[in-house]
């Protein structure tokens, strides 16, 4: 159960505030939602649903996340393009910071030796943008920073 004022993950989405719980009525059903602040839009979640936020991680993890997850081998090098599309969509999906920087990890450096499909571009951009989000929530500073910071780790891959 979150409070107002919670910061949260939404997988797909990014890293958010909870800014209110309201009371809505659909189909004569009363059901209490969750509002929350994403960069500049606002989604709501039903309270106990099965969508999958999670509090957002603290410093020392995105910290841990940074010096480490950057320097280990990747792990789709040898997938053909639905099936690495399936894989990282999954580590989206599963709403872990660190399948989330493999995501962007393995595409950094697959798209330093040849460029990167269509789908593995906007996978990169999608999981990156997340990625920069929570970042960003948990040091309290601007996207601007967080971005900065991810490009720092991801120099070292080459």
């Amino acid at each position: 159960m979150f409070l107002v004022g919670d910061k949260v993950m939404y997988p797909m989405h990014g890293a958010g505030v909870i800014e209110a719980i309201e009371e809505k009525e659909i189909l004569g059903n009363k059901q209490y939602y969750y509002v929350v602040t994403i960069g500049n839009m606002q989604v709501m979640f039903p309270q106990g649903s099965k969508v999958a936020i999670r509090p957002v991680v603290d410093a020392n993890m995105v910290e841990d996340v940074l010096m480490t997850t950057f320097q280990e081998e990747d792990s789709i090098a040898s997938l053909s393009p639905s099936q690495r599309y399936r894989t990282n969509m999954n580590k989206m999906k599963s709403g872990d910071i660190y399948e989330g920087a493999q995501v962007i990890r393995d595409l950094a450096r697959m798209g330093s030796k040849r460029s990167l499909t269509t789908s593995d571009k906007s996978m990169f951009d999608n999981a990156r943008q997340i990625f920069i989000s929570e970042l960003a929530l948990v040091k309290g500073i601007d996207e601007d920073e967080a971005s900065g910071l991810l490009e720092e780790a991801l120099q070292s891959l080459t």
